[in-house]
């Protein structure tokens, strides 16, 4: 075990010994930032998936809600706003608002001044068990990171910022 008691080996170090040992010319190096981080979001969704599945949530509707709810009173947004704050597609995010009003966590009304803009709005119940969702959720991510001190976080905020920076540098390409 190194430092915080991280094992020193792991399963994307054997990955990167068997292209090594296959192919020496190939640079896989990438693969020990990459692998690692689909691996960790791999493990995320699997412990967040349990507390959404005791509130039979899924991570979809977990989104809408909580944007929502961090939009404020009267908690509402209109579907364009909805997918700006969750980047899905208007229609993506229809499907998950009409989910929701089937389950009565959300309700569609009309703008008064311009009939045209539907708003998603949050009904009482939604609102309800959003704040009681979101207390779980926020308690299960602390848990999650417990084993790291807060400067580490903080440093992985840092290099997480840049990762996601350089991702979107080179989408296009």
């Amino acid at each position: 075990m190194g430092r915080d008691n991280v094992p020193d080996h792991d399963a994307v170090d054997d990955i990167v010994s068997q292209w090594t040992r296959e192919w020496p010319g190939l640079d896989v190096t990438p693969l020990e930032v990459l692998g690692r981080l689909h691996r960790t979001y791999l493990r995320y969704q699997s412990t967040i998936g349990r507390i959404f599945d005791e509130y039979d949530l899924n991570m979809a509707s977990f989104d809408v809600l909580a944007a929502l709810r961090r939009s404020g009173t009267p908690y509402r947004m209109t579907p364009g706003q909805l997918a700006e704050s969750s980047l899905v597609t208007t229609g993506g995010v229809t499907l998950r608002i009409d989910r929701l009003e089937k389950a009565g966590l959300v309700r569609r009304e009309r703008d008064v001044d311009d009939r045209r803009i539907v708003h998603a709005e949050l009904t009482d119940a939604g609102k309800k068990l959003i704040d009681e969702v979101a207390v779980a959720h926020f308690e299960n991510e602390t848990r999650m990171l417990s084993g790291m001190s807060a400067d580490d976080q903080a440093e992985l905020v840092q290099l997480l910022r840049k990762l996601e920076h350089s991702l979107a540098q080179h989408q296009g390409e």
